[in-house]
């Protein structure tokens, strides 16, 4: 196995893990959503952590949850175009995609994030205004690092597909497969 090979599986395993986690910060959130309401409504008492931390998991699920859907091949697409071409033509457009419009749009939105949103919070070890409420800075690491991550699987992608046209990888075509949505 080569290089680019290991270093795809590498990159498509640990996004799968980062997948499950988003996953399980889902149902956390809403165990947080419902726990908040009950001790709100039910039993009068209020804090604003558990809203914040309700609000933490679920952009920390979408931030880590994008990359692991590229791995799954069911980002969104335009139908109309993408599911009327060969298979051939559709690792040429996921290709063409990838390295004009991701690559390039993760890139600058992992450095903005970093720069204007993470790294200044983290200097003054940023925390909410509210009452009782989380650090900041935690929650703003995320979106640099999910940009990283997507990122990853942008190259990761890439990868496989140059391997499908050099006729290298033919297993992985199967992974690719296109489901045209139930609409």
């Amino acid at each position: 196995m080569d290089f680019w090979k290991k270093l795809s599986i590498g990159i498509d395993k640990v996004n799968q893990a980062f997948g499950k986690a988003a996953s399980i910060m889902i149902l956390l959130s809403c165990i947080v959503s419902a726990g908040n309401a009950l001790m709100r409504y039910g039993l009068d008492i209020s804090n604003n952590w558990p809203l914040e931390l309700q609000w933490y998991l679920f952009s920390a699920s979408v931030m880590l949850g994008a990359s692991y859907t590229l791995n799954r091949n069911e980002h969104v697409r335009v139908d109309l175009i993408y599911s009327r071409l060969s298979e051939r033509n559709r690792i040429w457009v996921d290709l063409f995609g990838f390295s004009l419009f991701l690559m390039p749009a993760c890139l600058l939105f992992t450095w903005l994030s970093w720069t204007s949103l993470f790294y200044p919070s983290f200097k003054i070890l940023e925390h909410s205004l509210n009452a009782g409420g989380m650090a900041r800075y935690p929650i703003k690491f995320i979106v640099p690092f999910g940009f990283a991550m997507l990122c990853l699987q942008g190259l990761s992608e890439i990868i496989k597909r140059i391997r499908i046209l050099r006729g290298s990888d033919e297993h992985s075509l199967e992974d690719l497969k296109y489901e045209q949505p139930w609409q």
